[in-house]
């Protein structure tokens, strides 16, 4: 399992801007010198009320790219209806290239009606066919740009090149793989710099229906999927394989593709857990549910008790026994077994730095995380054995007996010959 960080920069405190911005920063640092995967950055705009204060999470991207040396770099999401495909395009390419290849690209349409009518009228929330169809269109063009040395579009919302565009410049030879030799108009454009990986970063879309799930993986498109119970999540989880088998002509493994964010809070005590975190999880929730009410919590089949407002039965105790992770780091360790034997899942986010929590208690969160959740390592049916966060180097006691490590990769340890007793197994680690 690779394990990520989800840093949605929150300022419901007020704060200033320079000091959340550190906080990110520290986040950042310290999960790439303890060998996490990944950070992912989220893009929301117009939120004076401070549940979500970060407008760009390229340029936050750009910034961590130059203080750490290997995590990788996700965007939780680009809302790709809000951007000009070129511009966007371009702006990751560079990121790529800065980065040496450790960009993750996600996708999205946006949730927030605010956002979208103020940032691109067409991308408007009312009209979600259309919002739809600006989200497919752009993101072709994005991957043209990627993949095609000279390329051209003409759809419902874009043309490239303009039409009629007369080029000639005598330091621009005429070549007609992107020029009409005879009118001089410009057939085809070229976007620079392409991409530093090829044919281009791995690319995730933040899902939520059943769709938009189904498409995604027609697509060849990774999945990004957040707060959904266990039982819901396995229905999703078997949607995305069934339509990526059916694409790619394969059995694909459930959970392939796959990241699942997690309100993650570890503590020494549940209570403590709780006290630290618990209202401002509640408070967040209560934020994105003001729109989506509480069905995407349900299990299947399962009904909202009837009450007099939407929202009456979000609490605490409500929330905790559905998808939420905090708690000793014993329990957060039964937790994410629980999501690996019920949904093979291979790519795990955690988010604690929730809107109101201090950045003190944040980090010792993340700090527990890391050097609890280490020593355990996770079974897979592949044969291949995962250690919380931690790159091991050379030798490891299981039950009193020492295994050799044949070869370290990216905290997976590979060619550990250990029989566990199912497919999924933690067990404690000495080393």
């Amino acid at each position: 399992m690779k394990i990520g960080y989800f840093c949605n920069i929150t300022n419901w405190k007020k704060k200033p801007y320079t000091e959340i911005l550190d906080n990110a920063r520290d986040i950042a640092i310290y999960c790439d010198k303890n060998n996490w995967d990944s950070i992912w950055f989220t893009e929301h705009h117009l939120n004076h009320e401070g549940m979500e204060s970060c407008a760009n999470p390229l340029m936050m991207c750009t910034d961590i790219a130059a203080r750490t040396k290997q995590i990788r770099l996700g965007q939780a999401c680009n809302v790709i209806t809000f951007w000009n495909p070129i511009r966007l395009a371009e702006d990751i390419a560079a990121l790529d290239h800065l980065s040496k290849g450790r960009v993750e690209v996600g996708v999205g349409r946006g949730i927030y009606g605010r956002e979208a009518i103020h940032m691109n009228v067409e991308a408007d929330l009312k009209d979600q066919a259309k919002n739809k169809r600006l989200f497919q269109e752009t993101l072709t063009i994005i991957k043209k740009a990627w993949t095609e040395k000279f390329f051209s579009h003409k759809g419902e919302f874009y043309t490239y090149p303009s039409p009629n565009f007369i080029w000639q410049h005598d330091m621009s030879p005429p070549n007609e793989d992107f020029i009409d030799l005879k009118t001089n108009q410009i057939k085809k454009i070229s976007v620079i710099p392409q991409p530093y990986q090829k044919p281009h970063p791995p690319i995730w879309q933040v899902v939520d229906s059943a769709g938009s799930i189904e498409w995604a993986a027609k697509n060849r498109i990774n999945c990004i999927m957040w707060i959904p119970t266990v039982k819901t999540l396995k229905k999703r989880f078997e949607i995305y394989k069934n339509a990526k088998s059916d694409t790619e002509k394969r059995d694909v493994p459930m959970g392939e593709g796959i990241s699942l964010v997690r309100d993650v809070f570890v503590a020494e005590t549940m209570e403590d857990a709780k006290r630290l975190a618990g209202r401002q999880m509640v408070d967040y929730m209560r934020w994105v549910c003001h729109w989506r009410g509480l069905g995407n919590h349900m299990d299947p089949g399962e009904e909202l008790p009837q009450t007099k407002g939407k929202l009456d039965s979000l609490n605490y105790d409500f929330l905790h026994k559905r998808n939420m992770l905090f708690g000793t780091p014993d329990y957060v360790v039964e937790k994410i077994k629980e999501l690996q034997s019920e949904l093979n899942l291979q790519n795990l986010l955690v988010w604690s730095n929730f809107s109101g929590v201090k950045h003190k208690d944040a980090m010792r969160s993340i700090k527990l995380f890391n050097d609890d959740f280490s020593g355990y390592a996770f079974f897979h049916n592949d044969g291949n054995v995962g250690i919380g966060t931690t790159t091991l180097q050379t030798k490891l006691e299981v039950d009193g007996g020492t295994e050799e490590v044949l070869d370290v990769n990216g905290g997976r340890i590979m060619g550990l010959n250990i029989e566990p007793k199912n497919d999924t197994e933690a067990v404690p680690l000495k080393y």
